[in-house]
């Protein structure tokens, strides 16, 4: 079901929100947390919602979409409810500002009214997201805040102010990305011989913020010096990783960013479904916890290491 409010305002959102409940069409129990989209409006805002949709069957939530509009229009609130099979598992309010409603500080206020009393709050940028997340407006007002520096215009300025001006709170789906990758990585250390890794090196297109933070990860994990270097294949993002120990390699290679090969010293080389994840999968993994990500934190730290070529201090993860 889907309930146009248009010329609305946030107190007239939540009045309809409660109708639709006595009515038995929404239920507030059982969401576990408020998610706000923040985006521009236009056809992203729908894969946003399609994403979060998705999400929301392993965490119920309710999902509230900023869709920023255009900025020299007249001031308006267009609001959108979604209940039932329009909503996955959750019940999602789109609210389109104009105008001044388009800019950070009344779309913060906007948010506010609806926000679920008691339960955690996690802000998602899609695309674009402000340079210090914690700052803005709406990152503010959340535990958690989840941006994504691949989907930016600019991945690679967008991933320098993600490493600038990290807040416990933060995190990036370039990181989600890794999480399989960091899992097989892992679990091929904890077969014997349990040797020491003596250097590695991590191979990913020339702008791959993924590529970076595993780099950057090892380094910090393994406290040893590992190399970032460009991919010859044609795969894109990550290729290839290798860790080097005294009996001999460990290898992990993605040449076409679809089927990977684990190669470990006397062993048979394992063939391994290795996809790149899709963002509604990356999205609910983030959505399953609310506590700071000090392991990322400490990734991008180790990025700096990496480039200077150094083996970094030893820290706690």
């Amino acid at each position: 079901m889907i309930v146009d409010l248009p010329s609305s305002n946030s107190a007239a959102v939540n009045r309809k929100l409660v109708e639709l409940r006595a009515r038995g069409g929404v239920l507030a129990l059982g969401r576990v947390l408020t998610l706000v989209i923040v985006t521009e409006d236009g056809g992203q805002v729908e894969d946003a919602i399609a994403a979060a949709n998705e999400a929301s069957r392993e965490h119920p939530c309710r999902v509230i979409v900023l869709a920023r509009g255009q900025r020299r229009a007249a001031a308006r609130l267009d609001a959108q409810i979604r209940v039932g099979g329009d909503a996955g598992a959750s019940e999602v309010v789109v609210l389109r500002g104009y105008g001044p409603l388009a800019t950070d500080e009344p779309g913060a206020g906007m948010v506010m009214p609806l926000l679920l009393p008691d339960a955690p709050v996690v802000a998602w940028w899609p695309n674009e997201a402000p340079a210090v997340p914690a700052e803005d407006a709406i990152g503010s007002l959340a535990q958690r805040r989840i941006t994504d520096a691949l989907s930016s215009r600019n991945p690679t300025r967008a991933f320098e102010h993600r490493r600038a001006h990290y807040v416990a709170g933060d995190t990036d789906l370039t990181w989600t990305r890794l999480t399989r990758w960091r899992a097989l990585l892992a679990a091929a250390l904890d077969h014997p011989p349990h040797e020491p890794v003596t250097s590695a090196v991590v191979a990913g297109e020339a702008v791959s913020p993924s590529t970076d933070l595993l780099a950057g990860w090892l380094a910090v994990r393994l406290q040893t010096r590992v190399k970032r270097s460009p991919s010859s294949g044609g795969g894109g993002g990550m290729a290839s990783v290798q860790l080097n120990r005294r009996s001999g390699p460990i290898e992990l290679v993605r040449p076409d960013g679809r089927t990977a090969t684990l190669r470990q010293p006397g062993q048979p080389d394992r063939m391994i479904s290795l996809t790149r994840r899709s963002v509604p999968d990356c999205l609910a993994e983030e959505l399953r916890r609310l506590d700071p990500d000090e392991v990322y934190g400490a990734a991008l730290a180790g990025i700096s290491e990496v480039a200077r070529g150094r083996t970094p201090v030893k820290a706690e993860l």
